[in-house]
């Protein structure tokens, strides 16, 4: 009975991550975070603010896991769950990168510049609410359908902390609300690596045990 539930909701998954609807919400997903890249590292430069440049590096990073989400769509589940292992290193990466580089930056005791990370803290954060309303309603699906979901999830948060390091930067005049948003950030990447790699392995674990038992079925 539970090997059963099982495949049917890999079928239900399967039906569901290759509609023609989560396609469009994909190619959308992946050109908002394109062109969010491109704006948020400039201004992270220019600002020298480092939860910008992890929220730059994000958005790149999403880019390329909706464009590998894009190309696994409608293979077997073995597939998109080797693909979700995937995202889960760069995820498990930039977690890490973020981690340093806010080490960096507070031993170096850089004051990043207030008013732009707001603006474009706002900005990122209407993107990313975007996207991520048009992802709900698939948030519950496989491992590679979840892994974007998390993804954009994460984002969206991120940017509400970046906009509240904005605040914190203006009013104390350091650079240590900036350095805690960039920790956060982090964790809450190597935690959405964690999520996704325990799903992807069970995914595969299970796919494994039910091709012994298809063939001696027959």
């Amino acid at each position: 009975m539970s090997a059963h539930c099982c495949d049917h909701g890999h079928e239900h998954a399967n039906a569901a991550a290759s509609s023609p609807a989560y396609k469009r919400i994909l190619w959308i997903a992946l050109a908002v975070n394109l062109a969010m890249f491109v704006i948020e590292i400039g201004a992270g430069v220019a600002a020298q603010s480092v939860s910008l440049l992890a929220d730059s590096l994000d958005f790149l990073g999403d880019a390329g896991n909706y464009g590998i989400s894009l190309f696994v769509l409608g293979m077997a589940i073995q597939w998109r769950a080797r693909a979700s292992l995937v995202k889960a290193a760069s995820m498990g990466a930039f977690g890490l990168w973020v981690a340093i580089t806010t080490i960096n930056h507070a031993m170096a005791g850089t004051v990043p510049a207030a008013p732009v990370m707001g603006i474009v803290g706002a900005l990122a954060l209407a993107a990313n609410f975007g996207v991520a309303l048009l992802l709900y309603r698939w948030r519950d699906g496989d491992s590679n359908m979840r892994s974007v979901w998390i993804c954009t999830r994460n984002d969206a948060i991120g940017n509400l902390a970046v906009l509240a390091a904005a605040a914190g930067v203006f009013g104390s005049g350091t650079g240590w609300p900036d350095y805690l948003v960039a920790a956060i950030m982090s964790g809450l990447a190597l935690v959405g690596a964690f999520q996704v790699t325990r799903q992807a392995i069970a995914e595969l674990r299970h796919s494994r045990e039910a091709g012994p038992q298809a063939v001696g079925s027959l």
